[in-house]
């Protein structure tokens, strides 16, 4: 079962289940999750996508993790989700809410020039940010690491990824979604 709230019937699944459609048309969840994660970990090994930080490179990300999965590798999602009861950003809205965000990016220099303490503080508030809007229907976890990732380097703070511990990440993600960010604080400053 997807970790995800059906609410309606998704135009995304198989009929009648909650598996994405795929290229491989795998019709269980995990078998579906097992070549998944196989798959973008393997394109986790290739170079990644060159972009300027922005909307466009971010796309371009998921695209690459997961084009040999999805139709719609780095498309903007069009259906309404949500997790665990809370809803993320609706899709009509998704496109405005990243244009807005990567502006504020940019502006912000992508954080260059600021000490570890406020990199982390800076990068937890757009990560929960673009969390909450949720662009893509699946694999944004994935995307906002590598690209929490990339920002860290071109700030001139190296990130350990390998270091993560997964379920903190989650809880931390779950608690910048009710406006807590200090745990995803502390988890980028460690991972630094």
């Amino acid at each position: 079962m997807s970790p995800y709230d059906a609410v309606f019937d998704d135009p995304y699944c198989y009929e009648g289940t909650s598996v994405l459609k795929n290229r491989l048309d795998l019709r269980t969840q995990d078998e579906l999750t097992e070549f998944e994660h196989a798959i973008s970990s393997q394109r986790a090994e290739e170079p990644l996508p060159d972009g300027d930080l922005d909307q466009r490179h971010y796309c371009a990300l998921h695209h690459h993790f997961y084009q040999d999965v999805y139709e719609w590798a780095g498309e903007l999602r069009t259906v309404r989700t949500a997790k665990g009861g809370n809803a993320f950003c609706f899709p009509e809205y998704i496109d405005a809410h990243l244009t807005k965000l990567f502006e504020e990016l940019a502006s912000a220099r992508h954080f260059c020039g600021l000490d570890a303490d406020a990199f982390a503080s800076a990068a937890a508030h757009f990560l929960a940010e673009l969390n909450a809007i949720h662009p893509f229907r699946e694999g944004n976890g994935r995307t906002q690491l590598t690209f929490l990732k990339l920002l860290a380097d071109e700030a001139g703070h190296a990130i350990d990824l390998r270091r993560l511990d997964p379920p903190a990440t989650l809880q931390a993600m779950i608690a910048s979604f009710s406006g807590d960010e200090k745990p995803l604080t502390r988890l980028i400053r460690q991972l630094m």
